[in-house]
């Protein structure tokens, strides 16, 4: 169930990392998370639009730490496939 948009900012790095909206969702009968952060932004190709969701388990437990935990995992990602192709 939707119960808020929240707007969050964060910056990485001296970038903003991400400007816009985060909704917010109770969640019913998950056995750990009782909300979920979701928002999305258009893909890099124009051509479809990307859905990011977090469940609030520690650490996260706003909003804005959701972005950052997805931040951080996309960073590490990226990270972790450079290292594969070098």
């Amino acid at each position: 169930m939707h119960v808020q948009t929240v707007p969050v900012k964060e910056v990485f790095r001296g970038k903003t990392a991400w400007d816009g909206d985060v909704e917010v969702f109770d969640l019913i009968g998950h056995p750990k998370a009782q909300h979920c952060y979701a928002w999305g932004h258009p893909e890099g190709n124009g051509k479809g639009f990307e859905i990011t969701t977090v469940l609030e388990l520690p650490p996260v437990t706003s909003p804005k730490t959701a972005v950052m935990a997805a931040i951080a995992a996309n960073t590490k990602a990226k990270t972790n496939s450079q290292d594969k192709i070098a």
